[in-house]
């Protein structure tokens, strides 16, 4: 078996197990720092081999995803199943997740204070 079958681009790959809906928006991913193969940050010609574990920022979301089989071209989603191990965790209830305030309209620009405090709720706190 050569090296070429055994590998494939990681913005290939992600676009043929449909993760995003374009290889253009795979790329776009990889260049804005969103996806990790094996904790590195990945171009998107890396390539990726089986056994590599993928992490992928969707929706503010990390997806954790092991490559199971390369795959060049898009593909059915029983063969998706084949392709790769999801192990994203569950998503926490609805019920923990914390309330976002809404702001009135017309209330102006929010003070630093109050840029703070929606950090803060949100769990992006720096401190």
């Amino acid at each position: 078996m050569t090296d070429a079958a055994t590998t494939a681009r990681v913005d290939a790959w992600l676009w043929a197990v449909r993760v995003y809906k374009t290889r253009s928006a795979a790329t776009t991913a990889c260049r804005a720092g969103h996806v990790r193969v094996n904790g590195e940050r990945a171009k998107a010609a890396q390539p990726v081999r089986p056994g590599d574990e993928l992490r992928v920022r969707i929706h503010g979301f990390d997806r954790i995803l092991v490559v199971k089989k390369t795959l060049a071209k898009r593909v059915g989603a029983a063969l998706v199943a084949e392709a790769l191990d999801d192990r994203t965790p569950p998503p926490p209830p609805r019920e923990s997740m914390p309330f976002v305030p809404v702001r009135d309209r017309g209330a102006g620009r929010p003070t630093k204070r109050d840029r703070r405090e929606i950090e803060k709720l949100r769990g992006r706190d720096l401190d």
